[in-house]
């Protein structure tokens, strides 16, 4: 969906554009994976590309909400934002892939955040900023290697020297620049050739550079707008000017290749720029894949060793190495935390869903399920439902994200876990009534695909509305509303706009009926006027005589009325 273009960067454009490369990255993320073939065949580039920027986009988040909460309620500084996104995506990076593109943005941010409270910079901040993007990767690379994520940055950064112009013609010119260079990987390295592919990290920051003109333009560009995803065979890349998307690959930026080490190590690092320059030596000799990026006291550390333990000792004798991961490559186990072990058995089945509000956090839980609360306009993040996934402790868990928004959240989070040998089963509902109905025909002593199929069949079963408050004034399909007017949403579009919410609620429940149903459920919000529930029940018992009517209260859960048909 197109948006309005911009012309220069600022804080709002950072905010724009974190948003938009998570989305991209949420589409691709599966092809991504599938072409990860570079360093580690281990299929999880495009999910370590992934949750990096949503940590980097959930810090630039929390730095708007913290300005919008404030008295002034002012709006953070262009340095602010940049600032924000290259931490998030120091601490969230995943991978060798993400641990660069952590540094890309670090990279940025030092050009970006060196002007002060500016509120913006134009085409040559943009020129800059890339050009020291490119340069601070390579250089967090012990042995960087051409075919990979560093050359496609690099690639970005030349084009970008030679535009001239506002913010669009410099981020349309890195993002053909870097999209010549992916199609050039295989030519670069031989193993990207023998499988037919380019490479999945460079593929990556190919999403992200299309986002970054995507937030001056106004739209993506052509040349990733394809309905089915992008192409991954090198004969696509070819021709990829001629309309056809780039192929995608899954070079990291260091070296490796089949037969390396056997464990993947990843850990947080708080030192001092002198430890970690032997830190850097030490892990050298121990393995290979070394990527250190960070400063100012905090790195992110990522190596491939076959004692992992020598390469978590390092850390300590650097400084205080935290949250520390060890992927043991092929094992069943991978990902799993250090110092992590079962407490009890492992139940067989279980069921993770985010809902909305307390009152239906009860409800579920009472049926048995683990749940993720989200809070209105605080949507949980991938790591917070892997989480769950963990804390559920069954061999196979179905997930319930409860809102289309969070289908790529939810579906990184359930790769993160089939990683560490749980098998998870993803039911795309759209709303906490559709779960609801999952819920209800939930057997876990049926086979596990039996389960998923009926779950399934019931959430899709199950029509869905809500009744909310319009925040400001907007275009929708019943057309235009005004700040404070109520909306009648029924399967995620506004159908009724009304003054009063019993009101609307009639008109959006005898829509829905009108196609038939046997069972109707009511999510009563805080606050949903009294008597409403009643009202409705009513109208039901009059007007649709073999339905029948079941009201929850789900506490603070954003939506007045949440709605259900089966």
């Amino acid at each position: 969906m197109a948006h309005a273009p911009q012309t220069f960067l600022d804080a709002l454009a950072v905010r724009t554009w974190c948003g938009l490369a998570l989305t991209a990255l949420g589409r691709a993320r599966e092809e991504i994976d599938a072409i990860n073939v570079y360093p580690v065949a281990d299929g999880d580039t495009g999910t370590n590309l992934y949750l990096t920027v949503e940590s980097a986009a959930t810090a630039v988040e929390a730095v708007f909400a913290g300005y919008e909460a404030g008295a002034d309620g002012g709006a953070p500084s262009l340095a602010d934002a940049v600032r924000a996104m290259a931490h998030g995506a120091l601490i969230g990076a995943r991978g060798n892939s993400g641990t660069i593109l952590a540094q890309l943005l670090r990279g940025m941010a030092q050009v970006l955040a060196a002007e002060g409270r500016a509120a913006h910079t134009g085409g040559e901040g943009l020129r800059l900023a890339l050009r020291r993007a490119a340069d601070s990767a390579r250089l967090a690379v012990a042995h960087p290697v051409e075919g990979t994520v560093l050359s496609v940055a690099s690639a970005a950064a030349d084009a970008a020297d030679g535009a001239e112009g506002d913010c669009t013609t410099v981020a349309r010119a890195a993002y053909r620049g870097a999209c010549e260079a992916l199609a050039a990987t295989p030519a670069q390295l031989a193993v990207l050739a023998r499988a037919g592919v380019v490479d999945a990290g460079g593929r990556g920051l190919v999403a992200v550079l299309a986002a970054l003109v995507e937030t001056f333009a106004g739209e993506a560009p052509a040349l990733l707008a394809t309905p089915d995803g992008t192409h991954t065979r090198v004969e696509a890349v070819s021709g990829a000017f001629d309309g056809a998307a780039p192929a995608e690959s899954c070079a990291d930026g260091a070296d490796g290749e089949d037969g390396g080490p056997a464990f993947e190590v990843i850990y947080l690092l708080e030192a001092e720029d002198t430890a970690v320059a032997r830190l850097r030596r030490r892990l050298d000799a121990l393995g290979d894949s070394l990527v250190v990026v960070g400063g100012d006291g905090l790195w992110n550390v990522h190596v491939h060793v076959d004692d992992a333990g020598a390469a978590v000792e390092a850390g300590v004798e650097a400084g205080r190495p935290y949250r520390i991961r060890i992927t043991h490559f092929g094992a069943g186990d991978a990902h799993a935390r250090v110092g992590e072990r079962p407490l009890r058995e492992r139940a067989q089945r279980a069921v993770v869903a985010v809902v909305p509000g307390e009152g239906l956090a009860g409800l579920y839980t009472e049926a048995g399920a683990t749940t993720v609360l989200a809070r209105p306009g605080e949507p949980p993040a991938s790591g917070e439902l892997v989480e769950a996934v963990r804390r559920a402790h069954a061999r196979e868990v179905v997930l319930l994200p409860n809102d289309a928004e969070l289908r790529h959240t939810a579906a990184a989070a359930a790769e993160q876990a089939r990683a560490e040998g749980i098998r998870v089963a993803l039911i795309p509902t759209r709303s906490a009534v559709q779960g609801i109905a999952a819920l209800a025909v939930h057997e876990p002593g049926r086979r596990f695909d039996e389960d998923v199929v009926s779950m399934t069949s019931a959430a899709g079963a199950t029509r869905h509305a809500e009744v909310v408050v319009a925040e400001r004034q907007s275009w929708t399909m019943a057309g235009i509303c005004q700040a404070g007017d109520i909306l009648g949403l029924v399967d995620g579009d506004v159908a009724v706009i009304g003054a009063d919410v019993t009101e609307t609620a009639v008109s959006v429940l005898n829509r829905m009926l009108s196609a038939g149903g046997e069972l109707v459920t009511l999510v009563l919000g805080d606050d949903a006027p009294e008597g409403i529930a009643e009202h409705l029940e009513a109208r039901v018992r009059e007007a649709y005589l073999a339905v029948d009517t079941v009201v929850y209260r789900g506490g603070r859960q954003g939506a007045l009325l949440l709605i259900g048909v089966e």
